[in-house]
């Protein structure tokens, strides 16, 4: 029983669980951006006909969809699925050749190809720096401008072979990996729409209703973070100073399910890598 949301409905693996624990009336919402993986979900989700809803759009945009209060629990699996991953032609993986793309919303005109070639050097270091986290985003963005005044940066692979080569490798981890983590942050506004669809989400629960939020970067936990912080506070901020006489007292909107981040498994990480830096967050609302 119950009426649940998956936002980022992906390979629909979350809804399909939900769909199961659910039966026989629970019913689902799904919506993803990603136009392959609306029509991936539909299809997976077929057993369940008539207990579920899919639709193409991002979760910040939900509240054109479902009504205020009208919700037990919500999903949110952010980044990049496997799938986008997976195909060259998606533009999001270091290591297979495809257009520098990595627009999850392919309606979107913006690409990771017009930033990397129009963005002035100083505007493509502090792109690197804030959202990938890169120290030597400024090197790097000055070898990025030098090169493309001969050739325009069309592919992945080109990208990536020039992050090889300026940037010094640490462990396994590919030199370009926070680059393109910072390229596709900035394509799909990715952090300003999370901070749009949390409060968003959190206007469709209802109060003991949940939230759970994977998150698989430092950028996306601490968005999440400072949006369950503001709600478990038990006084608003009067003025710009978070200091005594300036509090007002109110109710705790939230509380943590859990008062750390759940992490997954080795045995986990060992069947699938890419999970190896997911962190769970689960807010109950009051």
């Amino acid at each position: 029983m119950g009426r649940y949301l998956d936002g980022t409905v992906g390979g629909a693996g979350h809804a399909a669980a939900i769909l199961a624990a659910s039966a026989p009336s629970g019913r689902l919402f799904g919506c993803d951006q990603d136009g392959e993986a609306v029509r991936a979900a539909r299809s997976r989700l077929a057993e369940y006909s008539g207990r579920f809803e899919v639709r193409q759009l991002n979760f910040a945009e939900l509240g054109d969809w479902l009504d205020s209060g009208s919700i037990d629990g919500a999903v949110l699996d952010l980044g990049v699925s496997s799938h986008q991953l997976d195909v060259a032609e998606r533009g999001f993986s270091l290591r297979l050749d495809g257009p520098l793309d990595m627009r999850m919303d392919e309606r979107m005109s913006r690409t990771a190809a017009d930033l990397v070639n129009e963005l002035e050097a100083d505007e493509l270091a502090k792109l690197f720096f804030e959202f990938g986290g890169e120290s030597r985003a400024r090197g790097l963005a000055r070898a990025l401008v030098a090169e493309r005044r001969m050739s325009r940066f069309q592919s992945t692979l080109q990208l990536a072979a020039l992050a090889e080569r300026v940037l010094p490798r640490r462990g396994r981890i590919h030199p370009a990996t926070r680059i393109f983590q910072a390229l596709r942050i900035a394509v799909n506004d990715e952090l300003g729409r999370l901070d749009e669809g949390l409060r968003v989400i959190w206007s469709l629960l209802k109060p003991g209703g949940r939230l759970a939020v994977i998150t698989f970067h430092s950028a996306e936990a601490k968005h999440v973070k400072e949006f369950g912080h503001r709600l478990a506070l038990n006084y608003s901020i009067r003025g710009d100073s978070d200091i005594p006489e300036f509090r007002e007292t109110k109710r705790a909107e939230m509380k943590w399910v859990e008062r750390r981040a759940l992490q997954p498994q080795r045995d986990e990480v060992l069947r699938n890598p890419r999970s190896r830096s997911a962190q769970l967050r689960v807010m109950e609302k009051l």
